[in-house]
């Protein structure tokens, strides 16, 4: 097992921070409206899922069954939820968002390959199971890591921001944090993030 951080990230940047925490601001405010179901598919597990995300606030977790769903809630605009299936892969685009307040729920099923490409804002990634390939511009990346063993490699990192490694070790902040672990699973991950903070959580 190897872990390493560059020595940039371990020396603290305050203003860069600063400058990235007033950049990014938060893209929720205001009350939470009723949710609005806009995509309902069914998928089978195991499959590869591609996201391609504009702006906002947005959750992924596992659904209860083999279905991909999309609800909307906040401030929803003309946001448009697209999503193609052939066999095991599946791309979703989420376009048109408003600049604020606009808020998704994404469910897949528990065992998925997830790619997630968002444009910025914030991010959080419940418990699935596979391979991820995720990125953004700048806000806040959430990915639970319920068991490290399940990852083989991971690499991990933050242009100007924050690094939490959780179970994967130490942590980083300021200018380029980069985590790279080696272990025996079978998955992979890889998170890049312009500006902000990215944690890797138990």
């Amino acid at each position: 097992m190897q872990i390493s951080f560059g020595e940039a990230a371990m020396k603290s940047r305050p203003s860069l921070i600063l400058l990235a925490a007033i950049a990014l601001g938060s893209c929720s405010s205001g009350p939470e409206g009723p949710s609005v179901m806009k995509v309902d598919k069914p998928f089978a597990a195991a499959g590869s899922i591609e996201m391609q995300l504009d702006g906002g606030d947005y959750t992924i977790r596992a659904s209860p069954d083999e279905h991909i769903r999309v609800s909307f809630a906040g401030n929803t605009g003309n946001a448009t939820a697209d999503l193609g299936t052939n066999g095991t892969h599946a791309i979703l685009a989420i376009k048109d968002t408003p600049h604020s307040n606009f808020r998704a729920t994404v469910e897949v099923p528990a065992t998925a390959d997830l790619t997630v490409h968002l444009s910025g804002g914030n991010l959080d990634v419940a418990a699935i199971a596979g391979n991820k390939d995720i990125d953004s511009k700048a806000g806040n990346v959430g990915i639970a890591i319920p068991n490290s063993s399940d990852y083989g490699a991971v690499d991990a990192a933050v242009a100007v921001g924050n690094l939490n490694a959780g179970p994967f070790g130490d942590s980083g902040s300021g200018l380029s944090p980069h985590l790279k672990w080696s272990g025996s699973g079978k998955y992979t991950l890889r998170a890049s993030l312009g500006a902000g903070n990215l944690e890797l959580k138990h």
